[in-house]
């Protein structure tokens, strides 16, 4: 019984929030930047993790393996902004 009405309030709420204004074009063009900046850090961490951890060894791999993923982190994020 508790789950049908959380499920009622929760769909509802789904449903009033979607009646909300339409963003503005400054709004649609900022949240673009702001996609295209965390897609950009998070591609760029798998690149730099994935190429730091094909070496070392044991915790060097992992030291590694962090800082390639930082490292890519912080290009992929300046190449996309």
């Amino acid at each position: 019984m508790k789950l049908k009405i959380f499920t009622l309030i929760l769909g509802t709420a789904g449903a009033l929030a979607a009646c909300g204004p339409a963003p503005t074009p400054q709004q649609q063009a900022a949240r673009q930047h702001e996609i295209a900046c965390l897609s950009g850090s998070l591609g760029g961490a798998l690149i730099g993790g994935a190429i730091g951890n094909q070496f070392g060894g044991g915790s060097g791999q992992s030291i590694l393996t962090a800082t390639g993923a930082a490292a890519g982190a912080v290009q992929g994020n300046r190449f996309a902004c």
